[in-house]
């Protein structure tokens, strides 16, 4: 069955939805799209190998029932527990943002206000005049009961961290929970939860984060912030990368000035040139902020919903409408719209084959209903 906004997740389908989403090839996008098309993740699964042989692929790689409760007892032995998004407990502003996780291992979170969070992001490499301002602005959001987010690294992030530890930090990590990294925020990483923060990552128990998964981190650290301050941050750099990713998900950029002769300044200088808000201090994040209601979410869209309804027995696609609609694809990320209007197949064969195609890895998905296909 389908679930409601707020509805808890009995086991079962808790383990259903965690084998789903742990499904190769399945991403978040993916796994919306299953859910909607067959009501629910057992139904899902039990679809998933007949969908593979659409697609011209062997029989997906389905975690076991009894390597999912494992993963869950594992998380549960850490001091946390997987929160779906459709639970009251899900982050509020993840449902703002493309490509929301599905399932979320949380540790911690007694006191968190998920709904008035500022992200502070920056170089790993801080100066000593950075560390400071980012104390300073970190520690003055919490007064004003703000929730600071980062994503544990050395420097900046964890500077924001420990200065917020007495009024509500969450640190997202890019590995599983047993894979804090980088090692010496252990302690951080524990000290955050004792006093009521939380951690928090969309990966497997035992995943050990690598490069490519840093930018999937920082997506969620900028899609569980209202706005996101950039402290230090070199050209080329991921805090960047993140404030890229926070006004595509429409959210505010701060950034903190720095001396032109500073390496470390270039990336939030140039932010400034383009347009995001110059800071020097919380009480500017504040009066933009203020405006922003976070109970309201105005600003923000829902992420994207495919239109299946949930009909397992639904008539599959015509010999030939693969190939058309192959035709129309292009490394071009286009809106699904527009694919139904250029092929004019049925809105629902056009879902249909592109979910066959994501579940073989021909196409990719960016910015909700953006879909290209994939390089060879």
């Amino acid at each position: 069955m389908l679930l409601v906004a707020g509805e808890k997740l009995a086991r079962p389908e808790k383990l259903a939805w965690l084998r789903l989403i742990r499904t190769g090839n399945v991403g978040p996008v993916t796994f919306r799209q299953l859910l909607k098309r067959f009501g629910s993740a057992e139904a899902a699964l039990e679809a998933l190998p007949t969908l593979a042989r659409g697609a011209g692929l062997a029989n997906p790689r389905i975690p076991s029932r009894s390597a999912a409760e494992d993963e869950i007892a594992g998380l549960i032995k850490l001091g946390g527990r997987f929160v779906a998004s459709c639970e009251a407990e899900y982050p509020p502003l993840l449902h703002h943002i493309s490509g929301a996780p599905p399932l979320l291992s949380i540790r911690g979170g007694d006191n968190i206000d998920w709904q008035r969070t500022v992200g502070i992001v920056g170089a790993r490499n801080a100066s000593t005049a950075g560390q400071k301002m980012t104390k300073l602005l970190a520690s003055e959001l919490g007064e004003r009961q703000y929730t600071v987010v980062s994503g544990l690294a050395r420097g900046i992030d964890a500077a924001a961290h420990r200065a917020s530890l007495s009024t509500g930090t969450v640190a997202v990590v890019a590995g599983g929970m047993d894979h804090i990294y980088p090692n010496e925020n252990l302690p951080l990483a524990e000290e955050i939860v004792a006093h009521g923060g939380a951690l928090l990552t969309e990966m497997p128990l035992g995943w050990e984060p690598r490069a490519r998964d840093f930018p999937r981190r920082n997506r969620l650290v900028s899609g569980l912030s209202l706005g996101i301050v950039v402290v230090e941050a070199a050209k080329r750099s991921g805090s960047l990368i993140t404030a890229r990713l926070a006004l595509e998900q429409n959210r505010d950029v701060f950034a903190v000035p720095g001396s032109p002769l500073d390496p470390r300044a270039e990336g939030g200088n140039a932010l400034i040139q383009q347009g995001a808000r110059l800071i020097t201090n919380a009480a500017d994040i504040i009066a933009v902020l203020a405006v922003a209601d976070p109970a309201q979410a105005s600003f923000l869209e829902p992420d994207w919903e495919p239109d299946f309804t949930a009909d397992p027995d639904a008539a599959r696609p015509a010999e030939g409408d693969r190939d058309v609609l192959l035709e129309a694809l292009s490394l071009t990320p286009m809106p699904v719209d527009a694919m139904i209007t250029t092929t004019g197949l049925a809105a629902a064969t056009v879902q249909m084959l592109l979910l066959e195609l994501d579940l073989a890895g021909r196409v990719e998905w960016a910015s909700g209903q953006l879909v290209a296909l994939k390089p060879v």
